[in-house]
């Protein structure tokens, strides 16, 4: 979490201490925006209970916060922390990108960093395109952990992250087709930037992880006859990487999925989120975008993990992880396994209990560009 990030967050806090547990509308409304995830029962409002597991975030990231060791902020302890953020904006582990907000097109969510690593022995890097989540509707380029920007970078590979834009301004598939801009832009700054174009990966999570999914299953989505040279770059990717990924979308995959653990799917949803004006035809778009439906024997290499086991038994219904535990479910992971097994896709499948040829998902991706 970059600190200007984290400092929102305990002026929230702040505030939702000295208004008496009182939460103010557009204060939650904010906090939705920029951490769709606080919403943990997904009814769209932030209740107390979030708001106290997002000091729980803030604790975690700075338990000297917590100067009484009591497990919870008072205001003056978070008083304490804001000022501290306030006089260091920066995160210390997050290096700048060495070009910030560059225009990959005319939106004005179309925009990317980029860090151009050093080449090993004067080659040009490869290059690692981190896509963020946020059900479609929220999330930034900001959402990248610094900790994996900084191996990744450390080990020889740059790194760029994309805004694209979001599903309530322009339904689904355009985040996809911004991604696949974005991708091909970069490729065509290669010789400027020193990027091998030749070595490629994406990783991202949830919706994220999707577009990922999308661009590495298609087939090659470069035009060749163009007058625009951007459009004639290559769209394949070397290896994927992946957390909590939704391999499908399909309306009947969910129904059952979700009934399977004690709920109801709504379909109607949809309707705001993919391009078209029915059930059927949204249904149609959908299918057409996700991997289980795109995945060929041409493949490249995905690594993909999920925090639970198959096993596993899922919170009760009201239970705050309840929705997110459902939507980032394993069972996501074991049906793409199944059928990449069955094309001879090499697919690596992490859970709980495990084991994994790869560490992380940045060793995998640094094994895949630059070792093997």
């Amino acid at each position: 979490m970059k600190s200007k990030i984290t400092l929102f967050l305990v002026l929230f806090c702040v505030h939702f201490t000295a208004s008496a547990q009182q939460l103010n509308p557009d204060m939650a409304r904010k906090i939705l925006e920029r951490f769709p995830e606080a919403d943990r029962d997904g009814d769209g409002k932030l209740s107390k209970s979030e708001a106290q597991m997002l000091q729980k975030q803030i604790i975690k990231r700075y338990p000297k916060a917590d100067a009484n060791d009591d497990g919870k902020l008072s205001k003056s302890e978070m008083m304490r922390l804001a000022k501290a953020l306030r006089d260091n904006q920066a995160d210390p582990n997050k290096p700048a990108a060495t070009h910030a907000n560059v225009k990959y097109g005319d939106h004005e969510r179309h925009v990317l960093d980029i860090w151009i690593a050093d080449g090993a022995a004067n080659q040009p890097a490869p290059l690692a395109l981190y896509i963020h989540g946020g059900g479609f509707g929220s999330g930034s380029k900001e959402k990248m952990k610094a900790e994996e920007l900084v191996a990744l970078l450390n080990a020889g590979v740059s790194v760029a992250a994309i805004n694209y834009r979001y599903k309530t301004t322009d339904p689904l598939p355009a985040a996809f087709y911004d991604s696949k801009q974005a991708l091909q832009f970069i490729r065509s700054k290669a010789s400027e930037w020193d990027i091998d174009k030749d070595r490629v990966a994406v990783f991202g999570s949830s919706a994220g992880a999707q577009i990922c999914m999308w661009l590495a299953y298609s087939d090659e989505m470069a035009d060749p006859t163009s007058t625009n040279p951007i459009e004639r770059e290559s769209t394949r990717v070397t290896c994927v990487s992946t957390r909590g990924g939704q391999t499908t979308m399909e309306e009947q995959f969910w129904t059952n999925h979700v009934a399977e653990h004690g709920g109801t799917y709504d379909p109607q949803p949809r309707l705001d989120t993919y391009v078209g004006d029915t059930l059927e035809e949204v249904n149609e778009v959908a299918i057409s975008l996700a991997a289980l439906t795109l995945i060929s024997s041409d493949d490249p290499p995905i690594y993909m993990s999920y925090s639970m086991t198959p096993e596993e038994e899922a919170p009760p219904i009201g239970d705050p992880s309840a929705q997110g535990w459902v939507v980032h479910h394993v069972v996501f992971g074991l049906e793409l396994e199944d059928l990449a097994d069955t094309l001879g896709v090499e697919t690596h499948l992490v859970y709980p209990g495990t084991v994994n040829d790869y560490n992380s998902h940045v060793d995998f991706m640094v094994k895949k560009l630059i070792e093997e």
